[in-house]
């Protein structure tokens, strides 16, 4: 049996997914939590071999926190189970070491075959973000740079589009005030605009927020 933790902030989708694998012969969903303060929790008490989990998950600010519970927890797999734009997220998300990414448009079977996989160690991307990492990975850095945005920039970005004001994004994030202002910077230069408004309209039209 594959013990699967799932972390999400609804009790709908806790409810939908725990009735869908009820009976399932080789999944079974033994821990639901609804913030990342007790997927750490489950974590050191109990073995998991797969941890499903929703980036908007309440506590977890940044791709970086997974990175250190992969680090920590090596034998457990992660499927990020999101609404975000899997375009956009996905590359980033297994860069960071997660196994897998799924949208929250996806069928629950499709989660599933995805739990099935990463458990005998396969990412799970759909073909067209396997197309785009393949493009990115053969670009300088320039390019890269130019083309796509970091780990940390897609997170400033999602919080100024969140109403967030630089001072509250660096104590979020745990980065000084001056690093959030760089970072925004950037993000005007990268998408090509001069003013936050204008900022926060591309982010929405490329589905980054």
């Amino acid at each position: 049996m594959i013990k699967v933790c799932l972390a999400d902030n609804y009790p709908a989708v806790h409810f939908g997914i725990k009735s869908y694998f009820k009976d399932h012969s080789d999944i079974g969903i033994v821990a639901n939590v609804g913030n990342f303060s007790m997927v750490k929790d489950v974590l050191y008490s109990r073995e998991i071999d797969v941890l499903i989990l929703d980036l908007d998950l309440d506590g977890l600010s940044s791709l970086y926190e997974l990175k250190a519970i992969i680090k920590h927890y090596p034998k457990t797999k992660i499927i990020v189970f999101s609404s975000y734009s899997e375009q956009i997220y996905a590359p980033n998300a297994i860069k960071a070491g997660v196994a897998g990414y799924v949208h929250k448009t996806a069928k629950i079977e499709t989660l599933g075959i995805a739990i099935m996989k990463v458990h005998q160690g396969q990412t799970i991307l759909n073909d067209s973000i396997k197309r785009n990492l393949a493009l990115i990975a053969k670009q300088n850095k320039s390019e890269r740079l130019y083309r796509k945005l970091s780990n940390r920039e897609i997170e400033v970005l999602r919080y100024l589009s969140n109403g967030k004001k630089n001072n509250e994004i660096s104590s979020i994030l745990g980065l000084n005030e001056k690093t959030i202002s760089t970072y925004k910077l950037r993000l005007l230069t990268k998408l090509n605009v001069t003013n936050l408004v204008d900022l926060v309209n591309k982010a929405r039209t490329l589905e980054i927020v």
